[in-house]
C-alpha cells in the first residue's frame, strides 16, 4: 500500500477499515498467531464469563439467608476480580501487540511472534500509565452521570404524572449526553494507546496529543467507535439470550454453535477494531500535517527490544507503506 498525505487524511470509515484488513494480510501467520495467543483469549473471556456470573447471581437471589449467600457471594467477587485482572491485561497486551506489528510493517522492520513478545514487556509500561490516567476520568465521568441523575430526581416535580414524564425525559437526556461523552473518552483512550506505543508520551501526555489530532477528525472516530460498541453489544446480547439464559428453548448442540461463532465474531471485532486504531492514528497524523519519520521510528520500535535510539526527530511523512 502507497499512499500520499493528501490521500491518507481524506480516508473514510470504509476505506480505513479496507486498509485494516489489507495489514492483516500482508502477514497472516504472525497476526494469526498474535489473535491465536492474544486476541482469542480476550474475547472469549468477554463473553464466557456470565457463564459463571449468571448461575452465581442467581443463587444469590433466590437465598435470603445472609449466611447462606455468603459462599455464592464470596465466589461472584472472586471471580470478577480475576475476570477484570485478566481482561485488563490482555486488552493492553493486545493493543499493544497489535499497535507494534502495524508501525514494524509500516517501517519494514523485520518483525517475528518470538521478538513481539520480547517487545511486550516494554509495551506495558506506557500504555499501562496511559490506562491510569483513563481510568481516572472514567471514575469522574461514572459519579458525574451517578451525581445528575440524583440531582435530577430531586429536582423533577414529583406532582401527578409529570414525575413519571419528568424523570423518562431527564433519563433520556442525560443517557444521549453521557452517551456522547462515553464516546468521545473512548476515542481519546484509543488513540492516546497508539501514541503511547509509538512516541516518546504517555499517560496524561498520550491523552492531550490525542485530543489535539482528533480535532477535525472527531465525528470520524466517533462513527469508529460507535460502530465497534454496537458490534460488540449485539454480539453480547445474542450470546446471552442464547448461550446463557436460553434454557430448554435451545438444545445444547444449538448453544455450542451460536457460541462458537459468536466467539469468531468477536475475535474478529476486536482484531479489525485494533488495526483500524493503528491505521486511524496515521490519518490523523497526515490530516495535520504532521509526518512520521521512518528511522526515527524504526530505532523507537528498536528500543522495546533494547537497541533504543531516542525519538527526536520532527515528523514528515512523505508516503505510508505496508
Amino acid at each position: 500500500m502507497d499512499l500520499q498525505p493528501e490521500e491518507l487524511q481524506h480516508l473514510g470509515p470504509l476505506a480505513i477499515l479496507r486498509q485494516a484488513v489489507t495489514i492483516a494480510r500482508s502477514s497472516p501467520k504472525h497476526f494469526a498467531a498474535l489473535t491465536l495467543v492474544l486476541v482469542f483469549p480476550l474475547s472469549f473471556a468477554i463473553l464466557a464469563h456470565s457463564l459463571i456470573t449468571h448461575p452465581l447471581l442467581a443463587q444469590l437471589h433466590h437465598r435470603h439467608d445472609s449466611s447462606s449467600g455468603s459462599s455464592p457471594l464470596a465466589a461472584l467477587l472472586v471471580f470478577q476480580s480475576l475476570y477484570l485482572l485478566f481482561l485488563f491485561s490482555f486488552s493492553l497486551l493486545s493493543t499493544g501487540a497489535v499497535v507494534y506489528s502495524v508501525a514494524c510493517l509500516y517501517t519494514s522492520k523485520s518483525i517475528s511472534f518470538s521478538a513481539l513478545l520480547s517487545a511486550i514487556p516494554r509495551l506495558l509500561k506506557p500504555l499501562f500509565h496511559t490506562f491510569l490516567w483513563v481510568f481516572f476520568l472514567m471514575f469522574l465521568y461514572y459519579a458525574a452521570f451517578v451525581l445528575c441523575l440524583l440531582l435530577a430526581l430531586i429536582f423533577v416535580d414529583n406532582d401527578d404524572d409529570s414525575f413519571s414524564l419528568g424523570i423518562v425525559l431527564v433519563i433520556f437526556f442525560l443517557g444521549v449526553f453521557f452517551g456522547f461523552l462515553h464516546i468521545y473518552i473512548a476515542a481519546i483512550w484509543h488513540l492516546a494507546s497508539v501514541i503511547s506505543v509509538l512516541e516518546d508520551s504517555y499517560g496524561l501526555a498520550a491523552m492531550k496529543k490525542s485530543r489535539e489530532l482528533l480535532k477535525g477528525k472527531m465525528a470520524l472516530a466517533g462513527m469508529l467507535v460507535f460502530v465497534y460498541l454496537v458490534a460488540c453489544a449485539i454480539i453480547g446480547m445474542i450470546f446471552s439470550n442464547v448461550v446463557v439464559r436460553g434454557g430448554e428453548e435451545y438444545s445444547t448442540g444449538v448453544k455450542f454453535i451460536v457460541g462458537f461463532v459468536l466467539v469468531g465474531l468477536l475475535v474478529l471485532v476486536n482484531l479489525v477494531g485494533l488495526l483500524v486504531q493503528s491505521v486511524f492514528y496515521y490519518v490523523c497524523k497526515a490530516y495535520h500535517h504532521q509526518g512520521i519519520d521512518k528511522s526515527a521510528l524504526y530505532d523507537h520500535l528498536g528500543g522495546y527490544l533494547g537497541e533504543y535510539v531516542p525519538l527526536k526527530s520532527s515528523i514528515q511523512m512523505e508516503s505510508l507503506d505496508m
